[in-house]
């Protein structure tokens, strides 16, 4: 909570965080428009995106009027002065000096791996609502930012955020988590953006985005990094997904503690359980004197214990992470080292030689979890780098894809930094081994 005071003391000494966005989307107008209306000591200096109109319309929605930049002169002239400024150049913000802060909220993975790796280059702290990124190459681009000394954090608000301060919690409390799970109201590996069409147009949002959130994607790579950042792993492939309509707490009754503890503790989901759509840390204890005092405060007997919060505020607590990095030098969320847990791309339905993979949250493939071990042993297809690749042979729906059964598209950035992740980590644990 010292953000609040030390926001307001920058607003006050007229020295505010001035922060660069990527993206013109749902997730991103609502960030800037808590931003401009709900964040003293912060601005939003510039927007890019592709479509120009699209950041205008951004900007807009918030009230403000904004100028198109096409240099970094303009920029900077633009910031000097005070004025809120676009661009489809994606290079003028992460080469802006006087910007503090960039913040990802394209949720694309090639382009997203350009400008973060471009941030990094150019010594830019980044915070990422791009789970899908994090997810396929979030470790090594950990691991540039440190030698870079900046830093690369996903966000608050997003489920990953929230279930990270809920563990930071917990642990600071002196129990162990053993479970960090995320709340879903639906989960359907067979949703397309045709059967999500209503939903997406009824809250402005784009088909695609809301179908990976339906078919498991979204909260695959949302799980794979909060395993990476906690150095949890799954139980078993896809998660276990349980379906319960009652209270998370009862939750402490589903799980078994050995199984848990066996794999250095899991992450997960529940579909249906009440408060949604929220996050929860189950833990346990070693101290009986401790345990005492938990009953009494109304957490049961153990030995697993319930902890929650009953929503996630996604883009109204972006800002804060932006806080914690500029003002505080602290992460929300990062991978601990090489990754533990990945998304592995499976067929949506039976797949024919030839097809070209569509885009996450399309009509051809869903994401699971699975070990990074086993991932990387298979030769298991990434669902982060699956949009574009071109199928070799007929896959059967349900089947996980390998590297084998496609080609993959030419000269793309996030191959070269997968197959740069996998050296790195790879020589690492040989290092260890030895």
């Amino acid at each position: 909570m010292v953000n609040d005071r030390l926001l307001r003391e920058r607003q006050a000494a007229g020295m505010p965080i001035r922060v660069g966005l990527y993206g013109a989307g749902f997730m991103a107008k609502g960030i800037v428009n808590q931003i401009v209306h709900s964040v003293p000591g912060m601005v939003l200096s510039v927007i890019c995106n592709r479509n120009l109109d699209k950041a205008l319309a951004a900007f807009a929605q918030a009230g403000v009027e904004a100028r198109i930049v096409d240099t970094g002169r303009a920029l900077s002239a633009a910031i000097a002065s005070g004025a809120a400024a676009i661009t489809d150049d994606p290079a003028l913000l992460y080469e802006c000096n006087e910007l503090d802060c960039l913040v990802d909220a394209t949720g694309a993975v090639e382009y997203g791996a350009h400008i973060s790796l471009a941030a990094i280059s150019y010594g830019r702290d980044m915070v990422t609502m791009n789970a899908e990124l994090d997810g396929t190459v979030g470790p090594l681009l950990k691991k540039k930012a440190d030698a870079a000394g900046v830093i690369f954090t996903a966000c608050d608000g997003d489920q990953p955020g929230v279930q990270m301060n809920l563990f930071r919690f917990v642990r600071s409390i002196g129990l162990t988590p053993l479970m960090c799970g995320n709340i879903k109201g639906l989960q359907d590996p067979y949703r397309t953006p045709t059967t999500q069409a209503g939903f997406a147009a009824k809250w402005g949002q784009d088909p695609y985005m809301v179908t990976s959130f339906a078919d498991g994607t979204k909260i695959s790579f949302e799980q794979a990094i909060v395993a990476n950042g906690t150095g949890m792993s799954i139980l078993k492939r896809g998660m276990t997904g349980l379906d319960h309509r009652g209270h998370v707490d009862e939750l402490t009754r589903s799980y078994d503690i050995d199984a848990l503890k066996a794999v250095g503790g899991a992450v997960d989901y529940v579909v249906g359980a009440q408060p949604g759509p929220g996050v929860y840390v189950l833990a346990t204890h070693d101290d009986s004197k401790q345990r005492h005092y938990l009953n009494l405060y109304k957490l049961g007997e153990g030995p697993l214990y319930s902890f929650y919060t009953p929503y996630h505020l996604c883009h109204f607590e972006v800002p804060l992470s932006v806080a914690r990095v500029v003002l505080l030098r602290d992460a929300v969320l990062q991978p601990l080292d090489g990754p533990l847990v990945e998304v592995v791309a499976t067929a949506k339905r039976d797949l024919e030689a030839g097809e070209t993979l569509d885009a996450l949250g399309g009509y051809l493939t869903y994401g699971q979890c699975e070990r990074a071990d086993v991932t990387a042993r298979e030769a298991l297809l990434p669902m982060g780098v699956a949009e574009g690749c071109v199928l070799k042979r007929a896959i059967a729906r349900d089947a996980v894809l390998t590297y084998d059964d496609v080609t993959l598209p030419h000269g793309r950035l996030i191959d070269r930094l997968r197959a740069e992740q996998a050296a790195l980590f790879a020589t690492t644990a040989d290092a260890v081994a030895a």
